[in-house]
């Protein structure tokens, strides 16, 4: 059943009070969300500056692949990095700078958030959220014989150092 918006002229809604613009957003996200994520992925690694970012911990490496000037937030950058574990690498505790998108690439990532819980695996295709002024206490791969990688999308100010290690 369709109903129309009260308001002349508003959005379509369906009977579950979901408009049919996000409706056919959230269909399309289903059915080539995966393909999207990957033709981003791959045109933010084929522009980045190819430079290893001085963030890199010994246990892996860290790779800026892009990073720009948020033109409508003054003051703040959008800064991708490709965060690669060996089998059984991990982080120290550290902390970043900003806020922090994470999306697993490949493999398994095991992380601990302070203020978020006991320790999570996360899956290829899963993602997680660091607020600012959050400790991550765990960041490793959580297998001992296949690597892992995640996209990690910072909104930080602009020329900040986007990962410190609290040793």
């Amino acid at each position: 059943m369709w109903m129309v918006a009260i308001a002349q002229g508003g959005p379509l809604y369906d009977d579950t009070g979901v408009s049919v613009r996000e409706r056919a957003m959230s269909n399309v996200f289903r059915t080539y969300g995966p393909w999207m994520v990957g033709a981003v992925f791959f045109a933010v690694l084929s522009a980045g500056s190819g430079v290893n970012a001085a963030d890199a911990d010994a246990n892996g490496t860290v790779k800026q692949v892009r990073s720009e000037a948020l033109p409508n937030v003054p003051g703040k950058n959008l800064t991708a990095v490709l965060v690669t574990y060996p089998p059984g690498g991990k982080s120290g505790k550290h902390h970043h700078a900003g806020s922090v998108f994470a999306y697993v690439i490949s493999g398994a990532i095991r992380s601990k958030v302070s203020g978020q819980g006991p320790a999570k695996v996360y899956q290829a295709g899963e993602s997680f959220f660091e607020p600012p002024g959050s400790e991550h206490l765990v960041s490793e791969n959580a297998s001992a014989t296949e690597p892992a990688s995640l996209l990690a999308v910072f909104v930080a100010d602009r020329g900040a150092k986007l990962t410190t290690f609290d040793h």
